[in-house]
């Protein structure tokens, strides 16, 4: 019989409620938040498996929401270069120092949410094409498999190239997405077990009403307040990531 204390539930549930918070809202950084609280009562494993199983549901739920806005031809060549680094990512996962990646991570979007919060206009970039846009989704492809961290370069290089609110939001919630599905296949065999069904049955309802909540706010910003928010998660995320 499994036994997981009530403390260690009650941290699970949080995370999954501020998670899905922040991606009902911005689309993104339900990995980061949640793994932030998590990781002070589980193993960096089982929160990187917590992150794509319920980041899964989650996802699935807000992208059917939004389908009709989705944009196949831009989001294909990040879907490529993300399936391509997810099992990179995740054989990287039990081999190098997960604290320091954490950390290394943190200080960058920390500088990046505080910049992109104080200038007027980012700098747009054009160059690159859809090459470029598989570039960024490789990392994020790899980033997934180290922790479901994918939403970190898809979000950014969306701000980056200029796209309006509902233009960005349907590449990188989909492209999350479908990273958590795909690393999610590679790591469940390695950390599905009783206790991780126990954690992810417990954070389910906590996980509905935060994404409902969040993705009620997100129907309420226009496309300016939206990059203020992006720019303010960015840099939350990366400073819970240093705590």
């Amino acid at each position: 019989m499994v036994t997981v204390s009530a403390a260690t539930l009650a941290i699970v549930s949080l995370g999954a409620f501020i998670g899905a918070i922040s991606a009902g809202a911005a689309g993104f950084a339900f990995a980061m938040t949640a793994s932030a609280i998590w990781l002070h009562a589980i193993d960096p494993v089982r929160s990187a498996l917590l992150v794509v199983a319920l980041g899964t549901l989650l996802h699935t739920g807000l992208v059917w929401r939004m389908r009709h806005g989705i944009d196949r031809t831009r989001l294909t060549p990040f879907l490529i270069g993300g399936l391509l680094g997810i099992p990179l990512g995740v054989a990287l996962l039990t081999s190098i120092d997960v604290a320091a990646l954490r950390r290394g991570l943190g200080v960058l979007l920390v500088a990046y949410g505080t910049y992109a919060l104080l200038v007027r206009d980012l700098p747009r970039i054009t160059a690159g094409g859809r090459r470029a846009d598989a570039a960024v989704g490789l990392l994020g492809g790899v980033m997934s498999g180290l922790g479901g961290y994918s939403g970190v370069p898809t979000t950014i290089w969306t701000q980056l190239r200029g796209w309006p609110k509902d233009v960005a939001r349907g590449v990188f919630q989909p492209f999350i997405l479908a990273t958590h599905v795909a690393t999610l296949v590679v790591l469940g065999g390695l950390t599905v077990d009783a206790t991780s069904l126990v954690l992810l049955a417990s954070a389910l309802p906590a996980l509905a009403l935060g994404g409902w909540l969040g993705y009620r706010l997100y129907g309420k910003l226009n496309d300016a307040q939206f990059r203020r928010l992006l720019s303010v998660l960015i840099a939350a995320s990366g400073a819970a990531l240093l705590l």
